[in-house]
Protein backbone atom coordinates (compact mmCIF):
# COMPACT_ATOMS: atom_id res chain seq x y z
CA UNK A 1 0.00 0.00 0.00
CA UNK A 2 1.69 3.22 -0.78
CA UNK A 3 0.28 6.92 0.33
CA UNK A 4 1.61 9.57 -1.41
CA UNK A 5 1.53 12.82 0.63
CA UNK A 6 1.10 15.72 -2.08
CA UNK A 7 2.82 19.02 -2.18
CA UNK A 8 0.77 21.75 -0.75
CA UNK A 9 -2.44 23.38 -2.39
CA UNK A 10 -4.85 26.81 -2.31
CA UNK A 11 -8.05 25.55 -3.86
CA UNK A 12 -10.20 23.07 -2.26
CA UNK A 13 -12.80 23.32 -4.34
CA UNK A 14 -10.99 22.65 -7.29
CA UNK A 15 -8.96 19.12 -5.94
CA UNK A 16 -12.76 18.27 -5.27
CA UNK A 17 -13.66 19.16 -8.69
CA UNK A 18 -10.76 16.39 -9.84
CA UNK A 19 -11.90 13.83 -7.04
CA UNK A 20 -15.77 14.14 -8.39
CA UNK A 21 -14.99 14.52 -11.84
CA UNK A 22 -14.48 11.78 -14.44
CA UNK A 23 -10.91 11.51 -14.57
CA UNK A 24 -8.18 12.58 -17.28
CA UNK A 25 -9.05 9.24 -19.05
CA UNK A 26 -12.88 8.82 -17.71
CA UNK A 27 -11.21 6.23 -15.26
CA UNK A 28 -13.39 7.57 -12.31
CA UNK A 29 -16.46 5.46 -11.41
CA UNK A 30 -19.00 6.38 -8.41
CA UNK A 31 -16.98 8.75 -6.60
CA UNK A 32 -18.39 9.21 -3.03
CA UNK A 33 -17.32 9.90 0.42
CA UNK A 34 -15.86 6.73 2.34
CA UNK A 35 -15.24 8.64 5.91
CA UNK A 36 -13.97 12.07 7.16
CA UNK A 37 -13.68 13.82 10.35
CA UNK A 38 -17.37 14.11 11.12
CA UNK A 39 -19.35 12.23 8.79
CA UNK A 40 -22.65 13.64 10.74
CA UNK A 41 -23.59 16.92 8.56
CA UNK A 42 -20.85 16.62 5.87
CA UNK A 43 -22.20 17.37 2.03
CA UNK A 44 -21.82 13.97 -0.01
CA UNK A 45 -22.26 15.33 -3.66
CA UNK A 46 -21.41 11.61 -5.00
CA UNK A 47 -24.68 10.35 -2.69
CA UNK A 48 -26.96 13.18 -2.35
CA UNK A 49 -28.35 15.23 -5.63
CA UNK A 50 -28.65 18.14 -3.31
CA UNK A 51 -25.38 18.65 -1.72
CA UNK A 52 -22.84 20.44 -3.52
CA UNK A 53 -18.94 20.81 -4.52
CA UNK A 54 -18.88 24.26 -3.57
CA UNK A 55 -20.63 23.28 -0.29
CA UNK A 56 -18.31 20.46 0.70
CA UNK A 57 -15.31 22.93 0.22
CA UNK A 58 -16.75 25.58 2.16
CA UNK A 59 -17.60 22.96 4.97
CA UNK A 60 -13.92 21.90 4.84
CA UNK A 61 -12.70 25.27 4.78
CA UNK A 62 -14.77 26.96 7.65
CA UNK A 63 -11.23 26.42 10.55
CA UNK A 64 -9.30 28.15 7.40
CA UNK A 65 -11.69 31.24 6.78
CA UNK A 66 -11.68 32.22 10.43
CA UNK A 67 -8.58 32.11 11.17
CA UNK A 68 -7.67 34.40 7.95
CA UNK A 69 -10.31 36.31 9.23
CA UNK A 70 -9.03 37.00 13.02
CA UNK A 71 -4.85 37.02 11.73
CA UNK A 72 -3.41 39.64 9.29
CA UNK A 73 -1.23 36.92 7.63
CA UNK A 74 -3.58 34.81 5.95
CA UNK A 75 -2.60 31.03 5.27
CA UNK A 76 -2.61 29.93 1.45
CA UNK A 77 -1.11 26.48 1.55
CA UNK A 78 -3.85 24.91 3.77
CA UNK A 79 -5.09 21.99 1.38
CA UNK A 80 -3.29 18.36 2.18
CA UNK A 81 -3.75 15.85 -0.36
CA UNK A 82 -3.04 12.13 0.12
CA UNK A 83 -4.03 9.29 -2.42
CA UNK A 84 -3.53 5.84 -1.32
CA UNK A 85 -3.48 2.85 -3.36
CA UNK A 86 -3.22 -0.46 -2.45
CA UNK A 87 -0.92 -2.75 -4.64
CA UNK A 88 -2.75 -4.48 -8.20
CA UNK A 89 -2.50 -8.22 -6.36
CA UNK A 90 -4.44 -6.84 -3.20
CA UNK A 91 -7.97 -8.35 -2.46
CA UNK A 92 -11.19 -5.95 -3.18
CA UNK A 93 -10.94 -3.73 0.00
CA UNK A 94 -14.80 -2.90 0.81
CA UNK A 95 -15.86 1.32 1.85
CA UNK A 96 -15.52 0.33 5.71
CA UNK A 97 -11.90 -1.31 5.50
CA UNK A 98 -11.35 1.76 3.19
CA UNK A 99 -12.77 4.35 6.15
CA UNK A 100 -10.77 2.34 8.73
CA UNK A 101 -7.40 2.90 6.47
CA UNK A 102 -8.53 6.67 5.71
CA UNK A 103 -9.12 7.17 9.59
CA UNK A 104 -5.98 5.30 10.66
CA UNK A 105 -3.48 7.58 8.16
CA UNK A 106 -4.98 11.08 9.20
CA UNK A 107 -3.79 10.22 12.92
CA UNK A 108 -0.70 9.14 11.98
CA UNK A 109 -0.25 12.17 10.08
CA UNK A 110 -1.24 14.27 12.97
CA UNK A 111 -3.79 15.53 10.65
CA UNK A 112 -6.18 14.27 13.06
CA UNK A 113 -4.88 12.56 16.06
CA UNK A 114 -6.51 9.99 17.97
CA UNK A 115 -8.26 11.37 20.89
CA UNK A 116 -8.05 14.74 19.80
CA UNK A 117 -11.45 16.44 18.85
CA UNK A 118 -9.34 19.95 17.68
CA UNK A 119 -7.76 18.65 14.68
CA UNK A 120 -8.42 19.49 10.90
CA UNK A 121 -11.37 18.94 8.26
CA UNK A 122 -10.76 15.96 6.34
CA UNK A 123 -12.53 13.76 4.07
CA UNK A 124 -11.71 10.01 2.46
CA UNK A 125 -13.14 10.07 -1.73
CA UNK A 126 -13.37 6.69 -3.15
CA UNK A 127 -13.40 7.03 -7.13
CA UNK A 128 -11.93 3.61 -8.19
CA UNK A 129 -11.77 -0.20 -6.96
CA UNK A 130 -7.77 0.06 -5.50
CA UNK A 131 -7.36 3.56 -4.26
CA UNK A 132 -8.73 6.88 -2.15
CA UNK A 133 -8.06 10.22 -2.18
CA UNK A 134 -7.80 12.15 1.40
CA UNK A 135 -8.26 15.38 1.57
CA UNK A 136 -7.32 17.71 4.60
CA UNK A 137 -7.50 21.19 4.89
CA UNK A 138 -4.50 22.09 7.51
CA UNK A 139 -5.69 24.39 10.29
CA UNK A 140 -7.19 23.01 13.49
CA UNK A 141 -10.49 23.97 15.04
CA UNK A 142 -8.73 26.09 17.66
CA UNK A 143 -6.97 28.00 14.79
CA UNK A 144 -3.30 26.37 15.02
CA UNK A 145 -1.65 24.35 12.65
CA UNK A 146 -1.45 20.78 12.15
CA UNK A 147 2.40 19.26 13.15
CA UNK A 148 3.21 17.42 9.69
CA UNK A 149 7.01 17.54 9.97
CA UNK A 150 7.95 13.82 8.71
CA UNK A 151 4.50 12.85 8.38
CA UNK A 152 5.64 10.98 5.45
CA UNK A 153 7.78 8.38 7.43
CA UNK A 154 4.69 7.92 10.34
CA UNK A 155 2.25 7.22 7.13
CA UNK A 156 4.87 5.09 5.99
CA UNK A 157 4.86 3.19 9.00
CA UNK A 158 1.30 3.09 9.56
CA UNK A 159 0.75 1.53 6.03
CA UNK A 160 3.35 -0.90 6.95
CA UNK A 161 1.14 -2.18 9.63
CA UNK A 162 -2.22 -1.52 7.75
CA UNK A 163 -0.60 -3.98 5.26
CA UNK A 164 -0.38 -6.81 7.45
CA UNK A 165 -3.64 -6.36 9.68
CA UNK A 166 -5.24 -6.64 6.50
CA UNK A 167 -3.28 -9.38 4.81
CA UNK A 168 -2.29 -7.09 1.68
CA UNK A 169 1.49 -7.30 -0.22
CA UNK A 170 3.53 -5.90 2.30
CA UNK A 171 6.50 -3.22 1.55
CA UNK A 172 9.55 -2.19 2.83
CA UNK A 173 10.36 0.38 5.12
CA UNK A 174 11.36 3.50 3.47
CA UNK A 175 14.68 5.04 4.63
CA UNK A 176 14.43 8.38 2.66
CA UNK A 177 16.86 7.26 -0.13
CA UNK A 178 14.21 6.74 -2.40
CA UNK A 179 14.11 8.80 -5.89
CA UNK A 180 10.53 10.70 -6.16
CA UNK A 181 8.13 8.95 -7.85
CA UNK A 182 7.11 10.46 -11.33
CA UNK A 183 4.01 12.68 -10.99
CA UNK A 184 0.92 12.07 -13.13
CA UNK A 185 1.68 14.94 -15.37
CA UNK A 186 5.10 13.72 -16.25
CA UNK A 187 3.87 10.41 -17.07
CA UNK A 188 1.24 11.84 -19.44
CA UNK A 189 3.51 14.46 -21.21
CA UNK A 190 6.10 11.46 -21.90
CA UNK A 191 3.43 9.51 -23.05
CA UNK A 192 1.81 12.17 -25.37
CA UNK A 193 5.33 13.04 -26.58
CA UNK A 194 5.62 9.14 -27.00
CA UNK A 195 9.24 9.51 -24.59
CA UNK A 196 9.53 5.97 -23.12
CA UNK A 197 10.90 7.66 -20.15
CA UNK A 198 9.76 10.87 -18.31
CA UNK A 199 12.08 13.65 -18.15
CA UNK A 200 13.73 13.19 -14.62
CA UNK A 201 14.04 9.16 -15.22
CA UNK A 202 15.46 10.18 -18.60
CA UNK A 203 18.04 12.97 -16.97
CA UNK A 204 18.90 10.61 -14.34
CA UNK A 205 20.60 7.74 -16.79
CA UNK A 206 22.36 10.54 -18.77
CA UNK A 207 23.80 11.86 -15.65
CA UNK A 208 24.76 8.97 -14.48
CA UNK A 209 26.28 7.60 -17.28
CA UNK A 210 28.28 10.86 -17.80
CA UNK A 211 29.79 10.50 -13.88
CA UNK A 212 32.66 7.83 -15.13
CA UNK A 213 33.75 10.47 -17.66
CA UNK A 214 34.47 13.36 -15.39
CA UNK A 215 36.78 14.11 -12.63
CA UNK A 216 34.71 17.36 -11.26
CA UNK A 217 31.83 18.42 -11.31
CA UNK A 218 32.48 21.21 -13.63
CA UNK A 219 33.88 18.57 -16.10
CA UNK A 220 30.39 16.61 -15.67
CA UNK A 221 28.39 20.17 -16.66
CA UNK A 222 30.48 20.32 -19.76
CA UNK A 223 30.38 16.56 -20.54
CA UNK A 224 26.25 16.80 -20.05
CA UNK A 225 26.07 20.20 -22.39
CA UNK A 226 28.16 18.73 -24.79
CA UNK A 227 25.96 16.02 -24.65
CA UNK A 228 23.03 18.14 -25.63
CA UNK A 229 21.50 18.94 -22.13
CA UNK A 230 20.32 21.74 -21.27
CA UNK A 231 22.67 22.70 -18.28
CA UNK A 232 21.57 25.92 -15.95
CA UNK A 233 24.86 26.38 -13.15
CA UNK A 234 24.10 28.38 -10.96
CA UNK A 235 27.30 30.33 -9.65
CA UNK A 236 28.26 32.68 -6.53
CA UNK A 237 29.79 36.41 -7.05
CA UNK A 238 33.42 34.39 -7.17
CA UNK A 239 32.29 32.07 -9.97
CA UNK A 240 32.24 29.46 -7.45
CA UNK A 241 29.56 26.62 -8.59
CA UNK A 242 27.03 26.59 -6.29
CA UNK A 243 24.29 24.31 -7.33
CA UNK A 244 22.68 23.06 -10.67
CA UNK A 245 20.00 21.79 -12.80
CA UNK A 246 19.26 19.93 -15.67
CA UNK A 247 16.70 20.08 -18.58
CA UNK A 248 15.74 17.70 -21.48
CA UNK A 249 15.55 18.64 -24.86
CA UNK A 250 12.18 19.21 -26.06
CA UNK A 251 10.36 19.47 -22.37
CA UNK A 252 9.19 22.65 -22.46
CA UNK A 253 6.44 24.63 -20.45
CA UNK A 254 3.15 26.37 -21.73
CA UNK A 255 5.47 29.18 -22.98
CA UNK A 256 7.95 27.35 -25.07
CA UNK A 257 10.74 28.06 -22.08
CA UNK A 258 13.00 24.90 -20.94
CA UNK A 259 12.01 22.91 -18.11
CA UNK A 260 14.90 22.65 -15.61
CA UNK A 261 15.25 19.71 -12.60
CA UNK A 262 18.02 20.12 -9.91
CA UNK A 263 19.91 17.56 -9.58
CA UNK A 264 18.56 16.64 -6.02
CA UNK A 265 15.36 16.49 -7.36
CA UNK A 266 16.62 13.51 -9.57
CA UNK A 267 18.23 11.81 -7.46
CA UNK A 268 19.19 12.18 -3.72
CA UNK A 269 22.73 11.31 -4.55
CA UNK A 270 22.96 13.79 -7.64
CA UNK A 271 22.98 16.97 -5.57
CA UNK A 272 25.93 19.26 -6.53
CA UNK A 273 27.61 18.63 -2.97
CA UNK A 274 27.45 15.01 -2.86
CA UNK A 275 28.67 14.82 -6.52
CA UNK A 276 31.41 16.84 -5.44
CA UNK A 277 32.70 14.36 -3.16
CA UNK A 278 32.35 11.52 -5.14
CA UNK A 279 34.71 12.93 -7.78
CA UNK A 280 37.19 15.78 -6.58
CA UNK A 281 38.54 13.17 -4.52
CA UNK A 282 42.84 13.72 -3.98
CA UNK A 283 44.38 10.72 -5.30
CA UNK A 284 46.16 7.90 -2.40
CA UNK A 285 49.87 7.80 -2.60
CA UNK A 286 50.67 4.88 -4.80
CA UNK A 287 52.59 2.10 -2.65
CA UNK A 288 55.16 -0.97 -4.57
CA UNK A 289 54.06 -3.73 -5.65
CA UNK A 290 55.75 -6.65 -3.99
CA UNK A 291 56.84 -7.70 -8.33
CA UNK A 292 55.99 -6.33 -11.71
CA UNK A 293 53.49 -7.80 -13.26
CA UNK A 294 52.35 -8.52 -17.20
CA UNK A 295 50.97 -4.87 -18.32
CA UNK A 296 47.20 -5.17 -17.62
CA UNK A 297 44.16 -3.78 -19.42
CA UNK A 298 41.89 -1.28 -18.07
CA UNK A 299 39.75 -4.45 -17.96
CA UNK A 300 42.49 -6.60 -15.87
CA UNK A 301 42.97 -3.45 -13.61
CA UNK A 302 39.18 -2.91 -12.95
CA UNK A 303 39.17 -7.07 -12.11
CA UNK A 304 41.71 -6.24 -9.53
CA UNK A 305 40.14 -3.34 -8.19
CA UNK A 306 36.80 -5.42 -7.39
CA UNK A 307 39.47 -8.16 -5.71
CA UNK A 308 39.43 -5.20 -2.70
CA UNK A 309 36.19 -5.05 -2.50
CA UNK A 310 35.74 -8.48 -2.26
CA UNK A 311 38.22 -8.60 1.14
CA UNK A 312 36.78 -5.89 2.64
CA UNK A 313 33.01 -6.00 2.08
CA UNK A 314 32.83 -8.71 4.05
CA UNK A 315 34.17 -6.64 7.40
CA UNK A 316 30.52 -4.85 8.83
CA UNK A 317 32.55 -3.27 11.80
CA UNK A 318 30.60 0.06 12.37
CA UNK A 319 34.07 2.14 11.62
CA UNK A 320 34.02 0.50 8.11
CA UNK A 321 30.63 1.22 7.00
CA UNK A 322 31.68 4.84 5.14
CA UNK A 323 34.04 3.26 3.28
CA UNK A 324 31.97 0.39 1.96
CA UNK A 325 29.29 2.23 1.10
CA UNK A 326 31.59 4.42 -0.85
CA UNK A 327 32.70 1.56 -2.78
CA UNK A 328 29.22 0.68 -3.37
CA UNK A 329 28.34 3.39 -4.80
CA UNK A 330 32.07 3.50 -7.00
CA UNK A 331 30.29 -0.15 -8.05
CA UNK A 332 27.33 1.19 -9.62
CA UNK A 333 29.85 3.57 -11.78
CA UNK A 334 32.04 0.71 -12.92
CA UNK A 335 28.53 -1.38 -13.70
CA UNK A 336 27.70 1.65 -15.80
CA UNK A 337 31.24 2.17 -16.97
CA UNK A 338 31.40 -1.48 -18.33
CA UNK A 339 27.88 -1.30 -20.38
CA UNK A 340 29.25 1.86 -21.97
CA UNK A 341 32.54 0.21 -23.43
CA UNK A 342 31.15 -3.70 -23.85
CA UNK A 343 30.44 -5.49 -27.06
CA UNK A 344 26.74 -4.57 -28.14
CA UNK A 345 25.30 -8.33 -27.13
CA UNK A 346 26.37 -7.51 -23.38
CA UNK A 347 24.91 -4.11 -23.38
CA UNK A 348 21.41 -4.39 -22.61
CA UNK A 349 21.88 -6.45 -19.53
CA UNK A 350 24.33 -4.23 -18.19
CA UNK A 351 22.57 -1.57 -18.74
CA UNK A 352 19.89 -2.94 -17.24
CA UNK A 353 21.79 -3.76 -14.11
CA UNK A 354 23.24 -0.17 -13.75
CA UNK A 355 19.71 1.05 -13.85
CA UNK A 356 18.75 -1.65 -11.36
CA UNK A 357 21.90 -1.10 -8.50
CA UNK A 358 21.35 3.14 -8.71
CA UNK A 359 19.45 2.56 -5.50
CA UNK A 360 21.65 0.27 -3.85
CA UNK A 361 24.05 2.81 -4.36
CA UNK A 362 23.28 5.19 -1.93
CA UNK A 363 21.83 4.29 1.42
CA UNK A 364 21.97 6.18 5.08
CA UNK A 365 25.27 5.94 5.80
CA UNK A 366 27.16 8.21 4.54
CA UNK A 367 30.26 7.65 2.29
CA UNK A 368 33.86 7.86 2.70
CA UNK A 369 34.70 8.31 -0.89
CA UNK A 370 37.97 8.64 -0.64
CA UNK A 371 38.03 5.01 0.13
CA UNK A 372 36.69 4.00 -3.38
CA UNK A 373 39.61 5.77 -5.48
CA UNK A 374 40.44 2.58 -7.01
CA UNK A 375 36.65 1.64 -8.42
CA UNK A 376 36.48 5.52 -9.23
CA UNK A 377 40.06 5.32 -11.07
CA UNK A 378 39.03 2.05 -12.90
CA UNK A 379 36.01 3.22 -14.55
CA UNK A 380 37.40 6.16 -15.69
CA UNK A 381 39.96 4.11 -17.62
CA UNK A 382 37.41 1.89 -19.22
CA UNK A 383 35.28 5.00 -20.57
CA UNK A 384 38.58 6.27 -22.12
CA UNK A 385 40.57 3.55 -23.36
CA UNK A 386 40.25 3.52 -27.18
CA UNK A 387 40.03 -0.72 -27.35
CA UNK A 388 37.66 -2.83 -26.20
CA UNK A 389 38.52 -6.19 -23.98
CA UNK A 390 39.04 -9.40 -25.01
CA UNK A 391 37.66 -12.11 -24.15
CA UNK A 392 39.14 -13.30 -21.21
CA UNK A 393 39.28 -10.02 -19.69
CA UNK A 394 35.50 -9.55 -20.22
CA UNK A 395 34.71 -12.83 -18.92
CA UNK A 396 36.96 -12.24 -15.68
CA UNK A 397 35.41 -8.29 -15.22
CA UNK A 398 31.42 -9.71 -15.82
CA UNK A 399 32.19 -12.48 -13.27
CA UNK A 400 34.13 -10.12 -10.88
CA UNK A 401 30.72 -7.57 -11.01
CA UNK A 402 28.30 -10.54 -10.33
CA UNK A 403 30.10 -11.09 -7.21
CA UNK A 404 30.90 -7.88 -6.35
CA UNK A 405 26.82 -7.06 -6.67
CA UNK A 406 26.33 -10.00 -4.19
CA UNK A 407 28.19 -8.84 -1.51
CA UNK A 408 27.00 -5.70 -2.20
CA UNK A 409 23.64 -7.10 -1.37
CA UNK A 410 24.71 -9.17 1.87
CA UNK A 411 26.00 -5.93 2.60
CA UNK A 412 22.89 -3.94 2.51
CA UNK A 413 20.97 -7.21 3.97
CA UNK A 414 22.87 -7.37 7.07
CA UNK A 415 22.56 -3.76 8.18
CA UNK A 416 18.82 -3.28 7.31
CA UNK A 417 18.82 -1.76 4.15
CA UNK A 418 15.89 -3.63 2.51
CA UNK A 419 14.97 -1.47 -0.84
CA UNK A 420 19.45 -1.40 -1.23
CA UNK A 421 19.14 -5.10 -0.61
CA UNK A 422 16.50 -5.75 -3.27
CA UNK A 423 18.29 -3.12 -6.22
CA UNK A 424 21.47 -5.16 -5.73
CA UNK A 425 19.52 -8.14 -6.34
CA UNK A 426 17.66 -7.01 -9.53
CA UNK A 427 21.21 -6.20 -10.71
CA UNK A 428 22.79 -9.37 -10.00
CA UNK A 429 20.35 -10.77 -12.41
CA UNK A 430 21.15 -8.99 -15.10
CA UNK A 431 24.66 -9.22 -14.94
CA UNK A 432 24.85 -12.97 -14.56
CA UNK A 433 22.98 -12.79 -17.81
CA UNK A 434 25.78 -10.70 -19.10
CA UNK A 435 28.25 -13.04 -17.68
CA UNK A 436 26.63 -16.10 -19.04
CA UNK A 437 26.88 -14.21 -22.66
CA UNK A 438 30.48 -13.53 -22.32
CA UNK A 439 31.22 -17.04 -20.99
CA UNK A 440 29.90 -18.65 -23.77
CA UNK A 441 32.42 -17.94 -26.61
CA UNK A 442 35.38 -19.47 -23.69
CA UNK A 443 33.46 -22.38 -23.36
CA UNK A 444 33.40 -22.86 -27.26
CA UNK A 445 37.90 -22.44 -27.52
CA UNK A 446 38.16 -24.73 -24.39
CA UNK A 447 35.63 -27.54 -25.63
CA UNK A 448 37.22 -27.62 -28.51
CA UNK A 449 40.78 -28.56 -27.26
CA UNK A 450 40.49 -30.71 -23.96
CA UNK A 451 42.73 -31.94 -22.03
CA UNK A 452 43.92 -35.94 -21.76
CA UNK A 453 42.15 -38.06 -19.30
CA UNK A 454 45.03 -39.13 -17.10
CA UNK A 455 46.17 -35.58 -17.31
CA UNK A 456 42.49 -34.66 -16.30
CA UNK A 457 42.65 -37.00 -13.58
CA UNK A 458 46.11 -35.51 -12.09
CA UNK A 459 44.09 -32.09 -11.68
CA UNK A 460 40.60 -33.59 -10.43
CA UNK A 461 43.24 -34.93 -7.15
CA UNK A 462 44.42 -31.05 -6.87
CA UNK A 463 40.99 -30.22 -7.06
CA UNK A 464 40.11 -32.52 -4.05
CA UNK A 465 43.24 -31.31 -2.27
CA UNK A 466 42.34 -28.00 -2.72
CA UNK A 467 38.81 -27.14 -2.27
CA UNK A 468 37.64 -30.44 -0.65
CA UNK A 469 34.10 -29.23 0.56
CA UNK A 470 33.25 -28.47 -2.80
CA UNK A 471 35.19 -31.11 -4.69
CA UNK A 472 32.40 -33.28 -5.75
CA UNK A 473 30.06 -30.05 -7.24
CA UNK A 474 33.11 -28.93 -9.48
CA UNK A 475 34.10 -32.39 -10.86
CA UNK A 476 30.05 -32.93 -11.42
CA UNK A 477 29.70 -29.60 -13.24
CA UNK A 478 29.34 -29.78 -16.70
CA UNK A 479 32.03 -27.25 -17.09
CA UNK A 480 34.96 -29.10 -15.55
CA UNK A 481 36.55 -30.75 -18.70
CA UNK A 482 36.94 -26.95 -19.90
CA UNK A 483 37.85 -25.98 -16.32
CA UNK A 484 40.66 -28.91 -16.42
CA UNK A 485 41.79 -27.45 -19.70
CA UNK A 486 42.37 -23.85 -17.88
CA UNK A 487 44.82 -25.60 -15.14
CA UNK A 488 46.61 -27.61 -17.50
CA UNK A 489 47.47 -24.32 -19.62
CA UNK A 490 48.50 -22.66 -16.24
CA UNK A 491 50.43 -25.20 -15.15
CA UNK A 492 51.86 -25.25 -18.44
CA UNK A 493 52.76 -21.55 -17.82
CA UNK A 494 54.90 -22.65 -14.57
CA UNK A 495 51.63 -22.77 -12.52
CA UNK A 496 50.26 -24.43 -9.73
CA UNK A 497 47.03 -25.78 -10.28
CA UNK A 498 46.83 -26.47 -6.64
CA UNK A 499 47.71 -23.14 -5.70
CA UNK A 500 45.27 -21.25 -7.90
CA UNK A 501 42.43 -23.70 -7.01
CA UNK A 502 42.61 -22.55 -3.50
CA UNK A 503 43.41 -18.79 -4.15
CA UNK A 504 40.01 -18.59 -6.58
CA UNK A 505 37.80 -20.26 -3.85
CA UNK A 506 39.21 -17.32 -1.23
CA UNK A 507 38.19 -14.78 -3.77
CA UNK A 508 34.89 -15.83 -4.50
CA UNK A 509 32.83 -17.67 -2.29
CA UNK A 510 31.65 -21.12 -4.01
CA UNK A 511 28.87 -22.82 -2.01
CA UNK A 512 26.50 -20.05 -3.38
CA UNK A 513 27.48 -20.40 -6.81
CA UNK A 514 25.02 -22.78 -8.86
CA UNK A 515 27.85 -23.59 -11.39
CA UNK A 516 31.41 -23.70 -9.35
CA UNK A 517 33.41 -24.65 -11.83
CA UNK A 518 32.71 -21.94 -14.24
CA UNK A 519 33.23 -19.82 -11.16
CA UNK A 520 36.77 -21.05 -11.44
CA UNK A 521 37.58 -20.84 -14.96
CA UNK A 522 36.92 -16.99 -14.56
CA UNK A 523 38.74 -16.21 -11.68
CA UNK A 524 41.98 -18.72 -12.81
CA UNK A 525 42.20 -17.44 -16.13
CA UNK A 526 42.15 -14.15 -15.02
CA UNK A 527 45.03 -14.81 -11.83
CA UNK A 528 47.27 -17.30 -14.26
CA UNK A 529 47.99 -14.58 -17.13
CA UNK A 530 49.99 -12.78 -14.85
CA UNK A 531 54.10 -14.55 -14.61
CA UNK A 532 54.92 -17.05 -12.14
CA UNK A 533 56.96 -15.12 -9.02
CA UNK A 534 60.14 -16.95 -7.92
CA UNK A 535 60.84 -17.08 -4.29
CA UNK A 536 64.33 -16.72 -4.53
CA UNK A 537 64.74 -14.26 -7.18
CA UNK A 538 61.91 -12.18 -5.33
CA UNK A 539 63.72 -12.91 -1.84
CA UNK A 540 67.12 -11.58 -3.70
CA UNK A 541 65.04 -8.13 -4.95
CA UNK A 542 64.04 -7.63 -1.62
CA UNK A 543 67.13 -7.91 0.09
CA UNK A 544 68.95 -5.71 -2.21
CA UNK A 545 66.67 -3.26 -2.04
CA UNK A 546 66.74 -2.88 1.51
CA UNK A 547 70.16 -3.23 1.47
CA UNK A 548 70.73 -0.37 -0.71
CA UNK A 549 68.49 1.44 1.35
CA UNK A 550 70.81 1.20 4.08
CA UNK A 551 74.16 0.57 3.15
CA UNK A 552 76.62 1.54 0.26
CA UNK A 553 77.93 -1.26 -1.48
CA UNK A 554 82.12 -1.63 -0.99
CA UNK A 555 83.70 -1.53 -4.25
CA UNK A 556 84.77 -4.45 -6.41
CA UNK A 557 81.40 -6.38 -4.60
CA UNK A 558 80.35 -9.11 -7.03
CA UNK A 559 76.48 -10.42 -7.01
CA UNK A 560 75.88 -13.75 -5.87
CA UNK A 561 74.52 -16.03 -8.80
CA UNK A 562 71.19 -17.39 -8.61
CA UNK A 563 70.58 -20.75 -7.62
CA UNK A 564 68.77 -23.08 -9.86
CA UNK A 565 65.26 -23.66 -8.81
CA UNK A 566 64.64 -27.33 -7.21
CA UNK A 567 63.31 -29.45 -9.87
CA UNK A 568 58.80 -30.50 -9.45
CA UNK A 569 57.89 -33.96 -9.34
CA UNK A 570 56.83 -35.14 -13.03
CA UNK A 571 53.52 -35.02 -13.78
CA UNK A 572 51.58 -36.61 -16.96
CA UNK A 573 52.15 -34.78 -20.23
CA UNK A 574 48.68 -32.86 -21.55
Amino acid sequence: MIAAIKAAGANTRGLLAYLYGPGRHDEHLDPHIVSGFAMLGMPDPGRDPDATLTQLARHLDEPVRLRNSEFGKKVTDHVWHCPVRAAPEDRHLSDAEWADIAQRIVEAAGIAPAGDDLGCRWTAVRHADDHIHILATTVREDGRRPKLHDSGIRVGNACRRIEKDYGLRQLKKGDRTAGRRPTQAEMHKAERLGWEQTSRDWLQDRIRAAIPHASSAEELLAYLEADGIAVKPRRGPSGDLLGYAVGRPGDVNKDGEQIFHPGGKIAPDLTLPKLKARLEITEPEERPTARRERPTTPWHQATDALDTLHTETTNTSPEEDAGKQAQISALGELIEATGQQAPADLQAQLQAASRAFARAQRSQIRAEDRAAHALRAAARDIVNTATGPDGSALVALTAALVWAAILAGQWHEAKGHAHQADAARQAVQHLQSAADTALAATLTELAGRPSKEEFRRTLANDVRAAVPEHANRILADPGWPALATVLADAEAGGHKPHQLLKEAAARRELGTAHRPARVLITRIQHTSRNPVPNPRAEAARLRSTTASAFSVPSPGTQPRAATAPTSQPSRPRR
